[in-house]
Formats: structure tokens, sequence, C-alpha cells
């Protein structure tokens, strides 16, 4: 029982370990970046957002992006508190930023929003999606992201947790190295709200209404098509992380992300050799990969002393960072595989989140 205890976490620990041996030995495709103004929608999805929108809207405004070649949508999701009020008294101080804010009558969620903004979008021929609540690091991040558009079909963004922690630092550090490792031989399958860039029509099609990743799961099927849809080194956005919730936030941000790849695993074979491998691999890290770690433990538990003895460093190793940060990941993806059985929170709770 032991010996079984020992397979399962060498592969637990091992998958991942492989992966990455694979990314860096995997032939690269690098990102060449071009200096191209295109029309740009910058789309801004909402929900009760009062407190940021302005923030945002100046966020976007101070971008050194051409203004006369950026427009700025604000989707507004039936809000209570004031947000298109907000949002269209800014634009009424800014005669210089074309602004269009768009009122839905009831919420029924992000990508939802999405779409109805793709449905009133002018002669645009590219398509930038941000959070209201984050916040993009520098007045270069929206030029830098559409000149990478020049070699690839979406892109995305980097991200700093602005809160949450050493475990949450650990997770982001973790999470930013694969998204640029994957984009350096393809393609990386997950994408980040506070900033996703695309072709207008490599979404001709609209996003995905039935997942919440609908960033991430938009990726994937341009990735699929032969397209490229990627991370570069030097787009950075500063990420918003609750004070209050932190665990539920947590949570669902796994549960998007496990019906986005599981929606996606049957189309693995359909993807090009390269972005094959990496989506197979983020489909296993994801769906099967964190359940063999309670299974080692069990057997080690049921296995006396010396599997005891196991456990017991597994607990002191928490003490390093990264390996809690690890075993928190695991947890999370459990808990919202279990989740999702009732409830996948494509319209979930706001929760505050005070940026910097």
């Amino acid at each position: 029982m032991l010996e079984l205890a020992t397979a399962l976490a060498a592969l637990h620990f091992g998958a991942p370990a492989l992966y990455l041996l694979y990314l860096r030995a995997a032939p690269k495709k690098p990102l060449q970046p071009a200096a191209i103004y295109p029309k740009v929608a910058v789309v801004v999805p909402t929900y009760n957002e009062a407190p940021n929108i302005e923030a945002k809207l100046e966020d976007i405004y101070s971008q050194s992006y051409p203004r006369d070649r950026m427009s700025i949508y604000v989707v507004d999701s039936a809000s209570t508190d004031g947000t298109a009020e907000a949002a269209e008294r800014w634009a009424a101080g800014r005669k210089d930023a074309k602004v269009v804010v768009l009122r839905e009558p009831e919420r029924r969620g992000k990508a939802h929003a999405l779409n109805t903004a793709l449905a009133h979008l002018a002669d645009e021929e590219v398509v930038v999606v941000t959070d209201a609540d984050s916040r993009w690091l520098d007045r270069d991040t929206l030029r830098k992201a559409v000149a990478y558009l020049a070699a690839a079909d979406a892109v995305s963004c980097l991200k700093k947790p602005a809160g949450g922690g050493p475990t949450e630092e650990a997770y982001r550090t973790w999470y930013n190295r694969l998204r640029l490792a994957e984009s350096l031989v393809h393609s990386t399958p997950v994408f980040h709200g506070e900033l996703a860039a695309f072709r207008r029509e490599a979404i001709a099609g609209g996003f995905p209404e039935d997942v919440g990743a609908d960033d991430s799961y938009a990726a994937i099927r341009i990735a699929i098509e032969g397209g490229r849809a990627v991370t570069p080194p030097d787009v950075w956005c500063i990420e918003a992380v609750p004070q209050r919730g932190y665990a539920r936030w947590r949570l669902r941000r796994a549960q998007h992300l496990i019906q986005t790849f599981a929606r996606a695993l049957p189309k693995v074979a359909k993807a090009p050799p390269p972005y094959r491998a990496i989506l197979a691999a983020e489909a296993y890290l994801h769906l099967f990969n964190p359940w063999l770690l309670p299974a080692a433990a069990a057997l080690a538990a049921a296995s006396g002393p010396p599997g005891l003895a196991l456990l017991a460093a597994g607990a002191a190793a928490l003490l390093y960072k990264p390996y809690r940060a690890w075993v928190a990941g695991q947890i999370y993806l459990m808990a919202a595989a279990l989740r999702n059985i009732w409830n996948k929170e494509l319209i979930w709770q706001k929760q505050e989140k005070p940026l910097p």
C-alpha cells in the first residue's frame, strides 16, 4: 500500500515537473511585436462598479495609444448603484474620448455582456476586454498588447496581485511562468480578465455563455483553429484580490477553469501538434492530477508508521511557500470540481477588491 501511495505522489508532483521540462525543451516560436495602431474597442463589463468605474476609465484614457484610434464600450448589466450614470458623467467631461455606455435590462453574466458589446461595435479591428476592478501597470500597456497582435490572434497579460499574502504571490509567480513558457512554444490556454485583446475576426462567433472563463475558452478555440493566443513578457496588469471572501473567490476562479478545460478536453486531438501537448497537459493538471494527492495521502495513512512518517514530512513541507501554494491550489481545484455539480457560478455575488 505504501508503494502505491508513493507512486501516486510521485505522479502528482512529477507531472507538472515533466511539463515544465517539456516547455523548456520544446522548439520556440518567439513573439515579434510591431508598431501597429489598428482601431481598438476597449470593452468594460460592469455590475455595481460605481466605486471603480471612473478610475478604470481614467486608466484606459491615460494610455499612450492614440485616442482617435480607441473607443471605450461600458456594458452595464442592470447595476443598482449608478455605475452607468457614473460612466456617462465621466465621459461628458472627456470630449476627446469616444465612450459608449450600453445598458442591459438584466444581469445575465459577463460573457453575455461581452456579446452585447460585440453586437454594437463600429469599425474597430481589435477588441480588448478589461475588468473594472483591475488596473494596467503603465501608460504603455495597451500599446504593447496591441503590438503583439502583429504576430498573434489574441494577447493577454501577466498579473501582479494586490493583496492575498505570500500564498497568492507564490501561486501567481508559478502561473506567470507557465503562461510565458506556453506562449513561447505556441499558445497559452489561460487568459485573464484584466486584459484580453483579440483580433475582431478571431472572436466573430462571440464568447461562450455557458462557461465561466469565457476569455480562456476563446483563447483555446483560437489556438485549436490554428491561431496563436499568447501572454507576452512585458504586458502587466494589477489584479485586485479580495480581503474578505478570498477562499470563495479562489474557488469560483477554479470552477471556471475546470468548466473551460472540461469543455476543451474532447477537442485536444484537433489542436495543432505544438499546442496539443500544452492543452492536454493543462487539462490533465486541472481535471485529474489534483485527485492523486488525497488518494496518496489516504493510502499512506492506511499503511502504518512508514506512511504516517511520509505524511508528517509532507505536512512539515507546508512551511515552504511554493509547496504550500501548490497544495492550496489542488484543494481549490477539487472543491471547485465538486461545486460545479450543482452551481457553475456563471453569475456571482460581487466582492470588494480594493486596489492600492
